[in-house]
């Protein structure tokens, strides 16, 4: 496939090294590579269609060098304060970006954040995301989405009496068949395209309007606990073996 895209993109992974949910997650195998190493490997794919840089943010000297062993950029260690549990992924992202910018003297116009808890992510869905917001100039974002397994008409609030009631006030109990519902959708977790301004101005990872890239749900696992681990383990095995397709 041509280059045609015609700006400068960054692509931006963080990874810290202290984990709550699953310790030293980003370090944890999954086939023969660390989790970090899917998505750097497969932003470095998806390089071969577009032209992207790929950098990575860490506090972390083991997982750096393990990002560096997968190919990506990884030219610093980021602040301790930036490293805390409560902070959250733009001011990493923007500090990633200057950083960049000062080294290679150039300037990005579009930046995409991955994240590494996500490793199913696939080549192509980076690059779709990558031309949707380029084929739309009036967009200041673009991001992975995938079908809701538990329709939001289906979800529950349980009242301090115990009394059960809809989560979404329909007036009457929706019975209807899944396939009669309407199609609502969440984040996938895995990849955020968006302009400079929307990062470096607005400091937020997404702006508004947003383009929602349809991506499957299997590529769509935000690992957070070791239940989430093993089920991409899994995952990732049927497709290596051929089995997922």
């Amino acid at each position: 496939m041509a280059k045609l895209i015609d700006f400068n993109a960054l692509v931006v992974v963080i990874a810290r090294g202290d984990s709550k949910g699953v310790p030293r997650k980003n370090l944890m195998p999954v086939g023969n590579l660390p989790l970090l190493g899917h998505i750097v490997q497969a932003a470095i794919k998806a390089s071969e269609t577009l032209p992207l840089a790929v950098i990575l943010s860490t506090d972390s000297e083991e997982i750096r060098q393990a990002a560096i062993d997968a190919g990506a950029w990884a030219p610093f260690l980021r602040p301790a304060e930036l490293a805390e549990d409560d902070v959250p992924s733009w001011p990493v992202v923007q500090h990633a970006v200057e950083q960049a910018e000062s080294i290679k003297r150039t300037r990005y116009d579009v930046i995409v954040y991955l994240q590494p808890t996500a490793p199913l992510c696939r080549p192509e869905d980076i690059v779709r995301c990558i031309r949707t917001l380029h084929e739309n100039p009036n967009a200041e974002s673009a991001v992975a989405v995938t079908e809701v397994e538990t329709h939001p008409f289906r979800m529950k609030r349980l009242l301090n009496d115990g009394r059960l009631i809809n989560y979404i006030d329909q007036g009457f109990e929706d019975m209807r068949p899944r396939q009669q519902l309407p199609k609502v959708y969440r984040r996938a977790g895995s990849v955020y395209v968006s302009r400079r301004k929307v990062v470096m101005e607005g400091n937020t990872l997404v702006g508004d309007p947003c383009i929602g890239v349809v991506v499957p749900p299997e590529t769509a696992i935000d690992i957070d606990t070791e239940i989430d681990l093993e089920l991409v383990r899994l995952l990732y095995e049927r497709k290596k073996s051929g089995r997922g397709d």
